[in-house]
C-alpha cells in the first residue's frame, strides 16, 4: 500500500530541503525511505536549458549560476550535481596560465561544444624516482610547466628542499624575468578564481534557501586515476604495470593520505558528508582481473575505508561496466556507501551487493537524448521496481546529459516520483 504523499508545492522549501536530504541518507543506510530518491548529473545541461553557449557558462557566471538555478527549480530533483562537474574553473583563469589539460569551449573547441580532458604524458617513466622523493618539488618544477605555459619559468627554481636553509637563496631567482611572469601569471588569476568561488557559494546557500540540497562539494580520486589522469596517461600507467610495477605502487601508496585528506577535510569544512569518487581506469574493459586485485583496487578500498572512517559517506561513479568486480564491494562495510554505476548490469547488482551498497542509476543518458515519454517513463518504472524492491536505491542517470532533450528529463523526474513511492 502507498503511503499518502502531500504535493511539494503544499510544503515550505525547509521541509522540501529535509526530506530530500533524509531521502538520500535512507537510501544509502539501505533503509526504505518514503519514495525513491533522485539525483541530477546536470553538468552542462543548464546552459542548453536556459539557452546560453557553453562558452558563456566558462566567462559569465551569473548566467552559468542563473541557468542550473532554473533547472533545479523547473524539474526539482532531490539532489544536484555540484557545479564543478561542469564548469570546473573560469576559462579567464585556464587562459590566463595557458592551461593544457582541457580544452574548453571557445578555446581549442566550439563555443557550444562540452570541455575535453586533455590526457598526456606529464610525468615520464624515469621520473617517478624524482616523485616519489618529493612529490611537492615534482609538481611545482616539472609538472606545472609542463601542463600550463604560462608558469614554465617555475621550472627555473632550484629544488625546493634548499628551503631548508632559509629562502634567501631562493629570493633574487624570483627577479628572473620567467620567473616572474609565472608568478605574475598566479597573482593574476588569484581575484578571478576567489570571485569564482565566492559566487559559487552563495548560489549553494541560495539554493538550500529554495530546498534544494547539493549532492557533494567533496571530491577525490582512486590513486591510480590520479596518476592515469594527471601524469603518466593511460599508455604510460599500461606500460608501467609491466616495467616499473613496485614504483607504480610506491607512488599510490604516496598519494593515499593526500587523497584522503583531501576528501575528507572539503567534507568536514562544508558539512556535506558525501565525498564523489569518479573512477577512470578500473572498469572491466580498462584492465584484467588480476591487475584490478593487484593494482587497483587495494588503493581505492583503503580510500574508502579511510572516509567512512572519519563517518563520512564514499560515493564511487563506476564509470564504464563493473560487472566483473561485484563481489569485490561486498568487502565495504553494509550500508556506508552510495555506489553510482553507469554501464553495469543494475539488476545483478542488486542481486550480489544490495544487500551491501546503495545502487545509484538506472536511466540511460542515451535515453534522455534520443527516446519517447513512454520510453523514459517505462525505463524508470522497471529500474524502481526491480532495483528499488526493498529500499537502497537511488534513480539517476547512467551519466551525465548534456544534450538531453528537457521534456524527457522532466518525464523522467516526474515518472520517478509518481512510481518511487514506497
Amino acid at each position: 500500500m502507498a503511503n499518502k504523499v502531500i504535493p511539494d508545492e503544499k510544503k515550505t522549501a525547509e521541509q522540501l530541503y529535509a526530506e530530500r536530504v533524509k531521502r538520500v541518507e535512507d537510501a544509502t543506510a539501505l533503509n526504505m525511505p518514503d519514495r525513491v530518491p533522485s539525483f541530477i548529473c546536470q553538468e552542462g545541461f543548464p546552459a542548453r536549458y536556459a539557452g546560453i553557449t557553453y562558452e558563456e557558462a566558462f566567462y559569465d557566471q551569473d548566467k552559468w549560476f542563473a541557468a542550473n538555478e532554473k533547472t533545479m527549480v523547473d524539474f526539482a530533483p532531490d539532489m544536484y550535481f555540484a557545479l564543478m562537474a561542469g564548469v570546473s574553473a573560469p576559462g579567464k583563469s585556464w587562459e590566463r596560465l595557458g592551461y593544457l589539460q582541457h580544452k574548453w569551449p571557445g578555446h581549442g573547441i566550439g563555443p557550444d561544444t562540452a570541455f575535453q580532458f586533455v590526457e598526456g604524458e606529464y610525468m615520464k617513466a624515469e621520473e617517478y624516482d624524482h616523485f616519489l622523493d618529493d612529490p611537492t618539488d615534482f609538481l611545482i618544477r616539472v609538472y606545472l610547466p609542463r601542463t600550463n605555459t604560462e608558469l614554465a619559468g617555475l621550472g627555473m627554481l632550484p629544488p625546493l628542499k634548499g628551503l631548508i636553509m632559509g629562502a634567501s637563496g631562493f629570493s633574487p631567482l624570483l627577479l628572473a624575468p620567467p620567473v616572474a611572469s609565472a608568478f605574475a601569471a598566479l597573482n593574476d588569476i588569484a581575484p578571478i578564481q576567489a570571485k569564482w568561488s565566492a559566487g559559487e557559494a552563495e548560489f549553494y546557500k541560495k539554493m538550500t534557501k529554495l530546498g534544494f540540497p547539493v549532492l557533494f562539494y567533496s571530491l577525490s580520486l582512486a590513486p591510480f586515476d590520479m596518476i592515469t589522469d594527471f601524469l603518466r596517461g593511460l599508455r604510460g600507467i599500461m606500460l608501467d604495470m609491466y616495467r616499473c610495477p613496485d614504483k607504480l605502487k610506491a607512488a599510490q601508496d604516496k598519494l593515499l593520505p593526500f587523497m584522503t585528506a583531501m576528501a575528507i577535510g572539503r567534507a568536514e569544512s562544508t558539512g556535506n558528508p558525501r565525498v564523489f569518487i569518479p573512477l577512470h581506469r578500473g572498469a572491466d574493459g580498462f584492465m584484467s582481473l588480476p591487475q584490478f586485485e593487484e593494482f587497483y583496487w587495494p588503493w581505492l578500498k583503503q580510500l574508502m575505508l579511510n572516509i567512512i572512517d572519519a563517518g563520512l559517506i564514499p560515493m564511487p561513479f563506476y564509470e564504464g561496466r563493473y560487472d566483473q568486480r561485484l563481489e569485490y564491494l561486498r568487502e565495504l562495510p553494509k550500508g556506508k556507501v552510495l555506489s553510482w554505476f553507469d554501464r553495469t548490469d543494475l539488476f545483478k547488482a542488486k542481486d550480489i551487493i544490495g544487500d551491501v551498497t546503495c545502487i545509484a542509476g538506472g536511466m540511460p543518458a542515451s535515453l534522455l537524448h534520443t527516446g519517447t515519454v513512454e520510453e523514459v517513463r517505462q525505463v524508470t518504472k522497471q529500474a524502481i521496481e526491480v532495483i528499488g524492491k526493498g529500499g537502497g536505491y537511488i534513480m539517476t542517470s547512467s551519466t551525465s546529459f548534456n544534450d538531453g532533450k528537457p521534456e524527457l528529463v522532466k518525464a523522467w523526474i516526474d515518472a520517478t516520483k509518481e512510481f518511487g513511492v514506497y
